[in-house]
């Protein structure tokens, strides 16, 4: 787990390691736009096939919303292209901001690597085109917002699912008062069960055991003949599984196996790691 420093892309940290480690696969869970910092999970050789469950992770972050101006990225990078005379009340901020929280739909900014149509939104937002988004539900669990000296600036702390834009949350709260916001300072604190005084800087990051990919998952010791049952990519009886999952399968040696999980009330196979 890396703490991402400004000015490098997620791609960028994952570049640095792979030189550093000298290894290819290496991949990261959760891109954070280059002017953000903070948790960057990392996935290194057979944790990349990992992944997915670290992205499916809760995200905690903090930054600041600068209100009366909005910029054409939505944050303090791009350039201000609007700008509004506003004034509220902490009353008027804090119920704008209740009506956010739960599942909401948010349309994802251009300047985002979605991906649509085979192009990532930010590389048609680089070309000067913009098209059209569908919304997508998100859910938000804590939009907590703090002042400053500035009575147009506030700190906000958010707490949200997968595939959350606090960029795009930060310039609807600014419509939803009558004018705009863009926001600055975005630190990601927390991913799952990562948090940032774990982090290390990423040219201090060392290696950690696969198994903490998958530290936050009901955890399964398997004996020896349900370990070569797994590993040729058999699924283990439903009543061995407590829960939702998904479930990390170790041997008895701490090395982890397998994940298994559920989809659609069944358990399925997610992932068999390799020996």
């Amino acid at each position: 787990m890396v703490d991402k420093s400004s000015g490098v892309t997620s791609h960028d940290v994952v570049s640095m390691l792979r030189k550093r480690l000298g290894e290819r696969r290496i991949g990261h869970a959760g891109t954070l736009d280059p002017s953000a910092t903070g948790v960057l999970i990392i996935g290194v050789g057979k944790a990349t096939r990992l992944m997915r469950f670290a992205t499916a992770s809760n995200k905690t972050y903090e930054a600041e919303i600068v209100f009366g101006a909005e910029t054409d990225t939505l944050d303090a990078d791009g350039k201000v292209v609007l700008r509004h005379e506003m004034s509220f009340s902490d009353n008027d901020l804090l119920s704008a901001s209740a009506k956010f929280l739960g599942e909401i739909e948010q349309i994802p900014p251009m300047v985002s690597a979605l991906k649509v149509s085979g192009r990532r939104l930010h590389e048609l937002a680089r070309e000067g085109i913009e098209i059209e988004r569908e919304a997508r539900k998100v859910r938000i669990d804590r939009f907590d917002l703090a002042p400053t000296e500035n009575p147009l600036v506030w700190k906000a702390l958010v707490v949200c699912g997968p595939g959350t834009y606090v960029r795009s949350l930060g310039a609807d709260l600014g419509k939803a008062l009558g004018g705009g916001a863009y926001i600055t300072n975005l630190r990601r604190t927390a991913s799952g069960p990562f948090v940032i005084a774990e982090a290390e800087r990423v040219e201090d990051a060392e290696l950690k055991s696969v198994g903490e990919m998958v530290r936050s998952m009901a955890r399964l010791v398997l004996d020896d003949s349900d370990v070569a049952k797994v590993r040729n990519g058999a699924r283990l009886p439903s009543d061995m599984m407590v829960g939702e999952g998904p479930w990390a399968l170790f041997d008895g040696y701490g090395e982890l196996v397998a994940v298994h999980e559920r989809i659609a009330g069944f358990v399925k196979v997610g992932v068999v790691l390799p020996v």
